[in-house]
């Protein structure tokens, strides 16, 4: 059906001739039985049928071409159910298509036709039917726009939120993946003259570092790429798996980092699991940052079923005593992080010295 649709909008012009073809064939052969048709009439049901060809082209066109052709049969002693439905598909492409101010002057016809149809002693019946199915075609018309419209509009939001996400999620990487590189540059530098062995480890793991920055970019740009693709499965995120993997990285840059869990994690999903895995990375991104490759830190994980508990502490390490991160960017990322479930953030200098990121997160059944 997605692949039909598809190629409709790619050849709306060639799609609208095999329905007027579909149709002017099955109207010819109701007609022929109905025995209405006069020597000229294959004639005018051509005529009658060819503009809708290009109704989704120029639908206001098209309508008034086909009301005129159906008009000028029925006073030349036509008949058949082409005259009344030709109009009506013709009518439900204007609404479709077109803005609804553009409906009004699709009464006048309808109008002079019930007139002439009455004053020429037709039922009254007939002229009632008629009028409601033009109104039901323009009505459903109508409707079809205003949906497709907000569907539209739902997809332009769901793309603007997958960009901010994948924007956040750059931001992430190469703040955490800039920090642990310049410090383990600087410590290269600091240390080859005394130990050029550690120096050549210290730069190899700034390459292994920056390599894994820049696969976890290419990641990210294939993620936004395969966004406009349908039936594509989702790129894999970040989670609780990853976090050993990420402590390693803050280790190799000189950090005295320890990873402490209790507890058993409930079925939080994806995005819950991202969300904590961010606010770690970002907590650790600004000790490396802030205290240097000489501090030490903690990072302490406790789960429940429906709860996360995340504690990052540092013990100042070189940063002077009265000096603090600040607030920035990265505390607002992590709060950004957390709110989706329930959660809150909390920063600030650690008892005695240091300083402290507290996050809490409340996750429901279905969380992520």
């Amino acid at each position: 059906m997605r692949t039909i649709r598809a190629a409709v909008a790619r050849h709306p012009m060639l799609a609208d001739a095999v329905l007027a073809a579909a149709l002017a064939a099955l109207l010819a052969r109701v007609t022929a039985e109905l025995g209405t048709v006069p020597t000229w009439g294959w004639v005018w049901l051509a005529a009658l049928h060819l503009p809708l060809v290009w109704r989704r082209r120029w639908p206001a066109a098209v309508f008034w071409i086909v009301v005129v052709i159906a008009f000028t049969a029925v006073s030349l002693g036509a008949a058949g159910p082409a005259l009344l439905i030709v109009p009506t598909v013709a009518g439900y492409t204007v609404a479709r298509h077109r803005p609804r101010r553009e409906l009004w002057p699709l009464v006048v016809p309808v109008v002079a036709f019930v007139a002439g149809w009455v004053g020429n002693g037709g039922p009254l019946s007939d002229a009632l039917a008629l009028v409601a199915g033009f109104a039901v075609a323009v009505l459903l018309g109508t409707n079809i726009q205003t949906r497709l419209a907000y569907l539209a509009e739902f997809e332009e939001r769901a793309r603007a939120l997958e960009r901010e996400r994948i924007a956040r999620e750059m931001h992430d990487i190469v703040a955490h993946s800039l920090a642990v590189i310049v410090t383990l540059a600087d410590g290269a530098v600091a240390m080859t003259p005394a130990d050029p062995g550690r120096g050549v480890h210290l730069m190899r793991t700034t390459s292994t570092t920056a390599r894994q920055a820049l696969t976890d970019i290419r990641r990210l740009i294939g993620t936004l790429r395969l966004s406009e693709a349908d039936d594509q499965p989702p790129v894999p995120q970040p989670g609780l798996h990853d976090l050993e993997e990420l402590v390693g990285q803050v280790r190799g840059a000189g950090l005295d980092l320890t990873l402490t869990r209790t507890g058993t994690p409930g079925c939080w999903g994806p995005g819950a699991e991202l969300a904590i895995y961010r606010i770690v990375q970002e907590a650790l991104t600004n000790t490396i940052k802030h205290a240097g490759p000489h501090a030490r830190a903690e990072v302490r994980l406790r789960c429940a079923e429906t709860a996360a508990d995340v504690e990052i502490v540092d013990d100042g390490g070189d940063r002077p005593a009265a000096a603090s991160p600040g607030a920035g960017h990265g505390l607002t990322g992590m709060i950004e992080r957390a709110a989706p479930y329930g959660g809150r953030v909390e920063a600030g200098p650690a008892p005695g010295r240091g300083w402290r990121v507290h996050a809490c997160l409340s996750f429901g059944e279905s969380a992520g």
